[in-house]
């Protein structure tokens, strides 16, 4: 594939690509989609995708309309082990996306800073969520997800980083990212399994 040619010129992430190629696609209901990167904000993937299932067990197994999720009450929200706070952001993302007419197709369309903008102005919707639903489900290939506890892990331990500092971190990370481009969402996915994999 053209972006595993193009992370091999990098040495040291090299050795990651043995494992299977990796695909990026959009997906439909972006909302849900960003609902879901609440839902899992600070937890592990396990349990994010046990109360997901929970999630969509409310609507009967299909993913919810913005209409449907407002039907709900909060103690059906809370009952599937979601937090007061998650429950108002969730619940934020629905109005914002009535509000504003919001659909797939136009977030297809967006470059990736307006799509931040633009999502970032819903309570409890920072740029890693944002960066989640770009890679996940807007088919965007070059995001890189500085603010991640794993890919902040993983890099630390392939490239020896050494830092004092959040903020010197994050300016190695990004000095050694910018080989990535344009395929950062990729190498972020290597780096995601590489960890999950136990090299961490």
């Amino acid at each position: 594939m053209e972006y595993q040619l193009h992370l091999k010129k990098d040495k040291k992430f090299a050795p990651l690509l043995a494992e299977a190629n990796h695909t990026i696609k959009k997906r439909k209901n972006t909302p849900v989609r960003l609902m879901a990167s609440i839902i899992s904000q600070q937890l592990s993937t396990k349990v994010a995708a046990i109360i997901f299932g929970r999630f969509i067990a409310l609507f009967d197994g299909k993913e919810p309309s913005c209409a449907q999720v407002l039907a709900c009450t909060n103690d059906q929200l809370r009952s599937i082990g979601l937090s007061q706070s998650k429950v108002h952001y969730i619940q934020n993302v629905a109005e914002f996306f009535i509000a504003n007419k919001l659909t797939d197709k136009q977030l297809y369309a967006m470059e990736p800073e307006a799509i931040i903008d633009l999502l970032t102005q819903i309570k409890g919707v920072g740029k890693w969520t944002v960066q989640m639903l770009m890679l996940f489900s807007l088919g965007q290939e070059d995001v890189f997800a500085v603010d991640d506890l794993g890919i902040q892990q993983a890099m630390t331990k392939l490239y020896k980083i050494k830092y004092e500092t959040k903020k010197e971190l994050h300016t190695k990370m990004l000095a050694i990212s910018s080989k990535y481009k344009p395929y950062s969402s990729y190498a972020c996915l290597h780096l995601w399994q590489w960890k999950d994999q136990g090299a961490i």
